[in-house]
């Protein structure tokens, strides 16, 4: 079956590198219209086609089809190692100690959390970052026991995106095992902090002064075509109103912190719609969870909000957050007018995080190599933006990219989160390929 599959892939290579360019694929905008990438030179086609016909190269994918039941075996066990936000460690530990069992050297947890695991090139010029998220959106106590059902795995977590930890672990044996050499350095990093308020602190902390990464490659993608090019960034804020309170008959007439933040939802939403609505890119907002109070017959001494703004446009962004605080001072001010004699309400506004937006660099050699190696392998990529790891390089200028993990991930971020084993090497197949690509394999 290997040898197989090896065939058309390499048949679907020659065939694609018979023309002397070809064009990139069509970047979809969240508006629908279309950017065109910059065109495939021959060398990235003829690159690429190098790869996929060298016999050490074949073995490996050989190696990923005998090793399957491994790697999941790989996946099911760091699953099953809590990782709920703010708390990686027992799992980066477990993590870290693979890589060492897989021959690299220099493995380190930094200051943070991240797992960082350093490969080598052979002149090592560029270093070229591959990052899987240890965490979970999970609180602790979350029973994340794995569950199988013929090829489908069940368990929070197990595809979002402990399926990731298990590639990357699989591309670093075969690197390891099969002596697989790049001219440019590799490092290999299980970040923390990725998910909710983690605010991409693992990465955040990983890039910070003088980081050295030339280019960076997140595994954290669903579908095989998926190729994540422009970051969606966000503003998250807890709001909370906050007045005297008291009962609420006696001292009804003083300012109601729950009102406040009703009218404060509702002119929020009236403001933000001609941003959301607009043409070009895709502007959201949501009021994820309110809460306060502590009796039905009290008026409250708070009300608060957490809500969540995003776009893949920073100047959308900035739109909905002027917004958004233009809806709080009108809700602030309407309903203090409003009260008796009693003291004022206030409001205060904590930024709980942070994801800068942006449009990746769809003309840089990552991308490219990216597209070549996905083509070779004859899925035909899907640009997206999405909120990832790669949101942090995208905005420094890095360039940067989130692809796909292999296999079919379902009701991810719920406790019925799964993950199917549908032609799951393709995601060790095509990260290996990129990662040679990339970084310059045999030069």
């Amino acid at each position: 079956m290997p040898h197989r599959f090896l065939a058309g892939v390499v048949l679907i290579a020659l065939i694609a590198g018979c023309a002397t360019t070809a064009a990139g694929p069509q970047a979809p905008l969240e508006d629908g219209t279309q950017t065109e990438q910059a065109p495939l030179s021959q060398q990235h086609q003829e690159f690429v086609e190098t790869i996929l016909a060298d016999p050490n190269f074949q073995l490996a994918t050989e190696m990923f089809e005998r090793e399957r039941s491994k790697t999941l075996s790989t996946m099911v066990e760091l699953n099953e190692i809590p990782a709920p936000p703010f708390q990686e460690e027992v799992r980066a530990q477990a993590f870290a100690q693979k890589l060492r069992d897989l021959g690299l050297a220099d493995v380190s947890i930094d200051e943070v959390g991240n797992v960082i695991a350093h490969r080598p090139g052979t002149v090592g010029e560029r270093k070229i970052a591959v990052v899987a998220h240890m965490d979970t959106v999970f609180p602790p106590g979350t029973d994340v026991t794995v569950r199988k059902e013929g090829d489908t795995y069940f368990a929070p977590g197990i595809s979002d995106n402990t399926r990731a930890l298990s590639v990357v672990l699989a591309v670093v044996e075969a690197m390891q095992d099969l002596d697989l050499q790049t001219r440019e350095d590799l490092v290999f990093v299980g970040s923390v902090g990725e998910e909710g308020l983690g605010n991409l602190r693992g990465v955040r902390h990983l890039l910070r002064g003088d980081h050295g990464i030339s280019s960076f490659i997140a595994v954290d993608g669903g579908a095989q075509d998926r190729l994540i090019t422009s970051a969606v960034g966000s503003n998250r804020y807890r709001i909370t109103f906050k007045g005297p309170g008291g009962h609420s008959y006696g001292a009804f007439g003083r300012a109601h912190p729950h009102q406040a933040l009703s009218r404060a939802i509702v002119e929020f939403t009236e403001r933000a719609e001609p941003i959301t609505q607009s043409a070009g890119a895709k502007a959201t907002f949501s009021v994820g969870r309110i809460g306060g109070g502590t009796s039905i017959n009290s008026i409250p001494f708070e009300s608060w909000m957490e809500v969540d703004m995003r776009s893949v446009d920073p100047v959308k962004l900035e739109a909905l957050d002027a917004a958004f605080r233009a809806a709080l001072d009108t809700a602030l001010t309407v309903e203090n007018e409003r009260r008796g004699s009693a003291e004022a309400m206030t409001v205060d506004i904590e930024d709980v995080g942070k994801r800068p937006a942006g449009q990746g660099q769809l003309d840089s050699q990552l991308v490219l190599n990216a597209t070549a190696a996905m083509r070779a392998l004859g899925v035909e990529p899907n640009l997206q933006a999405s909120s990832t790891d790669a949101n942090i390089p995208i905005w420094l200028g890095v360039p940067a990219i989130t692809v796909s993990r292999g296999g079919r991930s379902q009701n991810a971020h719920s406790l019925d989160e799964s993950w199917t084993d549908d032609g799951s090497v393709f995601g060790e197949t095509y990260l290996l390929t990129l990662l040679l690509a990339e970084a310059g394999y045999g030069q």
